[in-house]
């Protein structure tokens, strides 16, 4: 008896992108980005560990410009997760699926995340050079 080819469902180029997929899509991006900015904690923590000349060569690192957009961005991640975290919560408990409060909702995310990394960053800054 030959195998049948199981359907598969609709690829993501079936469906019209909507502002709730991209921000469910980011949610799980910006798991998994956190999860490599673990790894780079743990590079930095076990140079602390390993000495100076250790510790001078991750920061270098970590002070390269490449080094801090990765921050940056690590750091929005982390907001971001955190807020649509948030967010789901309480889609889990019945609050907000209605349209208007969805998207409010979403924006209310991706604004949130902005501007904390935003403030962070300017805070950090700020302290670096006082």
């Amino acid at each position: 008896m030959p195998v049948r080819a199981r359907p598969l469902s609709p690829h993501l180029e079936v469906y019209r992108w909507r502002l709730n997929m991209v921000l469910s899509i980011t949610h799980r991006i910006t798991g998994i980005a956190l999860s490599v900015g673990f790894l780079v904690l743990m590079y930095w923590l076990v140079a602390v560990a390993g000495g100076p000349r250790a510790y001078e060569s991750a920061a270098a690192v970590l002070a390269s410009p490449l080094g801090i957009l990765a921050l940056i961005l690590w750091t929005f991640a982390f907001f971001y997760h955190c807020l649509a975290g948030v967010r789901h919560l309480m889609f889990d408990v019945g609050f907000g699926f209605e349209r208007a409060q969805r998207r409010r909702s979403g924006l209310i995310t991706i604004a949130g995340a902005v501007v904390l990394t935003f403030a962070v960053w300017i805070l950090l800054w700020h302290g670096a050079h006082s």
